[in-house]
């Protein structure tokens, strides 16, 4: 349920509505936007009097939520919402975030050495993979904690702030001082003990979909996150399993346009694992940037023909590089920037 205040109720009035309101078992979230002011009651809400509330002669309107995410819902929030990840990096405005880096940390001289060309390209967050979850049980899973002080030690050398994947609840307080963006994969979409623990940090997550899930229970799994008092949700589109085998997903971009009507949270595109192939990430990273994505997550790496993960994917310091300058073109075409 949403309550849409009038113009110019002031906030001492909506504080004191929403004690009110919250007599009846319910959590009341005002919301303070450029021109509108609601307050989204999360909960029970088949016991509030929406004829006493309508007395008030302060409200304006009261809508009733039908879908099942409430404070991801644009209605509880009609503006966009923007993520800080570090201080000068917000995924949401106009300036479009690119957060680049291998797939896996191989070692301190490779990850400090992709961090430091994407960096001159104009990549604003290092992305790097410590524990790697992985379809096969043989293949490398990544050096784990290692892996984190590597990424730190990165940051160090370039002050680029580090997303990189967690699987684990247990893991949480070893990752904090390590990285500044939780990164949720797709495997764990919907891991919602993992979620549940992430909702209760304030740290940004960068949470992706599910390569068979729908948008609804996308927004489902954010739900759950920022349930747990973090609002500092990232959506990201990394292709769904479709019956086409020539890529290694199927990149929804009408996941985009939708995700951004549906839900206030920044949407980002990981152009990388949708295609599959390196050829392919430059033409769909355009194709993001164009139907307004908020950011893009891309893979690169110093020698993608011996990567440990990966490799057919990534791109070379080179093809960064120009990919970069293509972005820069498209973006400008959409009143954005890179």
């Amino acid at each position: 349920m949403i309550i849409i205040m009038k113009q110019g109720t002031t906030h001492e009035h909506v504080e004191e509505l929403s004690q009110h309101i919250e007599r009846w078992n319910v959590k009341a979230n005002p919301i303070y936007g450029e021109d509108t002011i609601v307050i989204g009651l999360v909960g029970d809400t088949g016991a509030v009097d929406k004829d006493a509330l309508m007395l008030d002669p302060q409200v304006e309107n009261i809508i009733k939520v039908q879908e099942p995410f409430k404070l991801a819902n644009r209605k509880f929030h009609p503006d966009n919402s923007v993520v800080e990840i570090a201080p000068g990096v917000v995924v949401g405005g106009k300036k479009l975030v690119v957060m680049a880096g291998p797939c896996s940390v191989e070692s301190e001289e490779q990850i400090i050495d992709v961090a430091k060309h994407v960096q001159a390209d104009g990549a604003t967050v290092l992305r790097g993979g410590a524990w790697k979850p992985r379809s096969s049980p043989y293949s490398f899973q990544g050096l784990k904690a290692e892996g984190l002080e590597l990424l730190h030690k990165a940051h160090e050398a370039t002050g680029l702030p580090v997303v990189t994947e967690i699987t684990n609840p247990a893991h949480i307080d070893i990752f904090m001082d390590k990285c500044d963006c939780f990164q949720v994969g797709a495997r764990n979409m919907q891991n919602f003990e993992l979620l549940k623990e992430l909702g209760q940090t304030r740290k940004p997550i960068l949470l992706k979909r599910g390569f068979a899930n729908t948008m609804e229970e996308f927004l489902m799994s954010a739900e759950y996150i920022m349930a747990g008092g973090n609002e500092n949700v990232i959506l990201c589109e990394r292709g769904i399993r479709t019956y086409e085998k020539y890529t290694r997903n199927t990149l929804d971009i009408s996941a985009v346009p939708v995700l951004k009507r549906m839900s206030h949270l920044p949407v980002v595109v990981d152009p990388s694992h949708a295609g599959g192939i390196y050829w392919m990430v430059e033409p769909l990273a355009k194709a993001a940037v164009a139907a307004g994505a908020d950011g893009l997550m891309i893979e690169v790496h110093n020698d993608p023909a011996h990567a440990l993960s990966d490799g057919a994917q990534s791109l070379t310091y080179d093809s960064f590089h120009h990919t970069m300058n293509a972005l820069r073109a498209v973006a400008a075409a959409v009143d954005r920037e890179i």
